[in-house]
């Protein structure tokens, strides 16, 4: 039985390919009598066209999607301060006090307000777990200062990063958002 259904689909195959033979070929003879009669100094030959020339033809070859080139933007250097030039600060900061590389502002609740001029700030953070996705809640203390020692215990304060001020202060207080009741 398979002998018969692999026969019957050879027949198939020869018939199709002998169809598209047909087709291919007299597209090919109209096209060299136009050439006969533009240059009819040239001699004519007549190609023999084959199944797998005429499926090839048929074919459009795929589209190659081009990216654009895109400039990368022009990066600042770094400030070059002389011990001449007083001015080299004014440069560091734009006129709308804006700066190329802005300071870190977080949020959080006052923990501690026991030394001078110095605060325990908790501040909560969102993390998405590596491997399991979950969002879990993790409490960084920062060690802010506080130059009026105006922030009490449980006010909600706005922080933001500066300088090392001592061994573990690296935030001073920009503002007190809510007052503890």
């Amino acid at each position: 039985m398979s002998d018969i259904t692999n026969n019957e689909e050879n027949v198939e195959v020869e018939e199709a390919a002998g169809a598209i033979a047909e087709t291919a070929a007299p597209e090919v003879e109209t096209a060299v009598p136009e050439v006969e009669t533009a240059a009819p100094e040239v001699e004519t030959v007549t190609p023999e066209v084959s199944v797998e020339a005429a499926v090839e033809v048929e074919e459009a070859p795929a589209p190659v999607s081009v990216k654009p080139v895109v400039a990368e933007p022009e990066r600042k250097g770094p400030v070059i301060k002389t011990p001449l030039a007083k001015e080299s600060k004014a440069t560091a900061v734009s006129e709308d006090d804006s700066r190329s590389n802005p300071r870190k502002v977080r949020e959080g609740i006052v923990v501690s307000n026991k030394m001078d001029m110095t605060l325990v700030v908790a501040v909560n953070e969102r993390v998405s777990h590596p491997r399991y996705g979950k969002t879990v809640q993790r409490t960084k203390k920062l060690y802010v200062h506080d130059e009026q020692n105006d922030a009490k215990i449980g006010d909600r304060v706005r922080v933001q990063e500066t300088r090392p001020l001592s061994k573990l202060k690296r935030w001073r207080l920009t503002e007190v958002v809510e007052r503890a009741r």
